[in-house]
């Protein structure tokens, strides 16, 4: 009797697919989504499900992460020559190349039921499942053996956890190293000569894998973890009524504004070299000894906090000082989405920015 009321009791589980390929649509959906998910932060009834799966595809695109430089890294230019899509994502992290045979995939959570490693595990068993050996690799990567097929990112909404991630089968290499300026640095830092040695399409070590095959086995991994005792709904996007917010949503992820941001004219500016955490670029416009307007381009994987210390230090004056002491204060000793801990970011990016300006 007990198991037949908590099955009763149980909020729905759902999968959302679409037949969208545009980017800027498909990502206002993710967020709109987010807003389907039970919270901690409110009770609103529109919030009914307890997990999302949404799996989508992007056609000819470059998806930088939400803190990223567009002209930086994306040859931006190329890119809108030969018809492709520039987005900008929600969440942190680097720039991606998209294209039909790559699957993303986006898990949406109450954050008190947000585990990463367990989310992680949701797609190390459907890979495994299709018979392919996959180990999850330091912050953000899936890879087989040491070469990479799927990168994530993750993030915290009012009350909602996302994490989402791309999933190479066949993706075409070529406008990958044809779009993307992947620096030195990150290179450098993994031991690695090229892009292309680093990744790796799931077709090379399952020839007759199909990206419906794929899906499927996503769905009922993702049912697997968290459908338990659960209903389940499966829905296409096309029954989604897009409603004011949904537009408003498109409208902005479409936006040159969002997409390639608000370039300063900066007076200063201080590169942090490669952390594990990622790295950082820090723009000052200064003007009478004060900050007037800080900047932060960074594929740190916790865009939130990146963002809060670009808004703490206008205002400051331009002592290097205060600016580290600043950013040190911002610092908590509990782990970020990304699970790096965001005292250690903040003393990082301190400790170089009074090297560099001393």
């Amino acid at each position: 009797m007990k198991e037949q009321a908590a099955m009763k009791q149980s909020s729905p589980i759902l999968i959302v697919t679409t037949r969208s390929v545009n980017p800027w649509n498909n990502l206002a959906l993710e967020e709109y989504l987010m807003g389907w998910c039970k919270s901690d932060s409110d009770d609103d009834p529109q919030r009914r499900y307890d997990a999302i799966l949404y799996l989508w595809q992007n056609q000819h695109t470059v998806v930088i992460g939400r803190n990223q430089n567009a002209w930086a890294e994306c040859r931006t230019g190329a890119l809108e020559e030969d018809g492709g899509y520039l987005a900008r994502r929600s969440t942190g992290g680097g720039a991606v190349y998209h294209d039909l045979g790559n699957l993303n995939f986006s898990i949406i959570l109450p954050r008190s039921r947000f585990d990463l490693g367990r989310s992680f595990d949701v797609i190390l068993a459907a890979v495994r499942l299709l018979g392919i050996q996959a180990e999850r690799s330091g912050r953000n990567d899936i890879l087989i053996g040491d070469r990479k097929f799927s990168g994530n990112a993750f993030r915290y909404l009012r009350g909602v956890a996302l994490h989402h991630g791309t999933l190479m089968v066949d993706t075409d290499i070529e406008p990958l190293l044809r779009y993307l300026t992947v620096s030195d640095l990150k290179l450098q830092s993994r031991a690695i000569k090229s892009v292309r040695s680093r990744v790796i399409n799931l077709f090379e070590a399952k020839s007759d894998l199909t990206l419906a095959a794929l899906s499927e086995s996503v769905i009922d991994s993702f049912v697997a973890e968290y459908g338990k005792n659960a209903g389940i709904e499966r829905i296409d996007a096309d029954m989604i009524p897009r409603d004011l917010e949904l537009a408003r949503l498109e409208e902005s992820y479409a936006s040159r504004e969002w997409r390639y941001g608000n370039a300063i004219d900066f007076d200063v500016s201080i590169e942090t070299g490669r952390f594990p955490w990622g790295q950082a670029e820090l723009l000052f416009k200064v003007e009478e000894g004060m900050i007037s307007q800080a900047m932060i381009y960074s594929d740190a994987l916790d865009s939130d906090f990146i963002g809060q210390i670009a808004a703490s230090l206008a205002g400051l004056a331009f002592d290097p000082q205060k600016i580290a002491g600043r950013v040190a204060s911002l610092g908590k000793a509990s782990d970020s989405v990304g699970e790096i801990s965001q005292q250690i970011m903040a003393d990082d990016l301190a400790q170089v920015i009074h090297q560099r300006l001393f």
